[in-house]
């Protein structure tokens, strides 16, 4: 039968010090205060913020009263959270989480994970039922090559290491890469009118990438409207005979990262190219694009990730490009 909240699995009071239960609009202050406070000490390169939070707790796909969870200690402070997401029907679970720095070394971070794993065979389960899918379980998580008691908590609850990430940076001091269109496209900045196009052509570009499931209108949304997101600094390259979309950037600028990162970078959330207009030079000219508009808002740095397996051959395209790796990230799997 379809489950409706968190608290099947839920981990065990006694064992952890935490009193848990699903987290609410209620919590969003203390639920980012934790996190941030995580971060303030193990400094990943990019971490949830409230307003990401809010994204979290309005989803439809993933109602939070089944999907997120929060552990309080006696005073009523979060001292560890847990939450998965799952597209209905796909093949894969992801799962994001973390545990006060005071708080760690007690089985709070075993605990929350394995209350993932619970989580996520109740979503197959349930897809099972509907239908919608017959693939066996699986959990993804994704850590930071840095963060080594991620990993070593992860390993020993049988999970492996499937793929890995290259976040890379460009400076944009210097003179800057040419790289002009074709001649029938055109290369517009983002507005409303384009959003919709370009979730398509994103589905389309996406097809053949690792991971990857189409974005429905409610993920899409999300995506547009995520908080650091600069539409100002996207791009759209539209065929100009058929009025497509044949490719596109997503730029986000987080000021609170560069505050605390030293630099200021526009970093390339989503780059895309429709199978059909691939090879035309369209990702260097939308990168190029990119980097001038970056240069002009102020920004020091592009920035983006990759896929060290991409198999359109992106890494090459972005070394030629200028960028260089500077951190690596690894994402984790196991089937429950």
């Amino acid at each position: 039968m379809p489950f409706n909240d968190a608290s099947h699995a839920m981990p065990d009071p006694e064992l952890t010090g935490l009193q848990w239960r699903p987290a609410t609009m209620a919590d969003l202050d203390g639920w980012a205060g934790l996190i941030a406070r995580t971060a303030a000490v193990e400094h990943p390169v990019w971490f949830e913020k409230r307003a990401d939070l809010v994204h979290v707790l309005e989803s439809s796909k993933n109602p939070p009263q089944m999907n997120t969870l929060l552990g309080f200690d006696t005073k009523g402070v979060p001292r560890a959270h847990g939450r998965i997401t799952k597209n209905p029907g796909g093949d894969k679970a992801t799962g994001m989480a973390c545990v006060d720095p005071q708080w760690q070394q007690r089985g709070i971070g075993s605990a929350v994970l394995l209350w993932q794993e619970e989580q996520t065979r109740r979503r197959f389960d349930e897809d099972a039922a509907a239908g919608q899918t017959a693939t066996p379980p699986r959990l993804r998580i994704q850590t930071e090559e840095q963060h080594e008691h991620q990993a070593k908590l992860l390993m020993g609850h049988g999970y492996g290491a499937v793929r890995w990430f290259n976040e890379m940076h460009r400076p944009l001091a210097g003179q800057l890469p040419d790289a002009p269109l074709p001649t029938g496209l055109e290369l517009r900045t983002l507005d409303s009118s384009l959003f919709e196009p370009v979730r398509l052509a994103h589905n389309d570009a996406f097809r053949d990438h690792w991971g990857s499931e189409p974005r429905d209108e409610e993920s899409w949304r999300f995506t547009i409207e995520e908080p650091t997101g600069r539409h100002d600094l996207s791009a759209v390259v539209i065929d100009g005979s058929t009025g497509a979309v044949a490719g596109y950037q997503l730029t986000s600028h987080d000021p609170q990262s560069a505050a605390e990162r030293g630099f200021k970078e526009g970093y390339t959330e989503l780059l895309g190219v429709r199978r059909a207009y691939r090879g035309r030079g369209i990702a260097q000219a939308l990168l190029a694009d990119a980097m001038r508009r970056y240069a002009l808002a102020g920004m020091d740095v592009a920035s983006l990730d990759v896929d060290s397996a991409n198999p359109t051959g992106a890494l090459q395209l972005y070394v030629g490009m200028g960028y260089a790796p500077v951190n690596r990230s690894m994402t984790w799997e196991k089937m429950l």
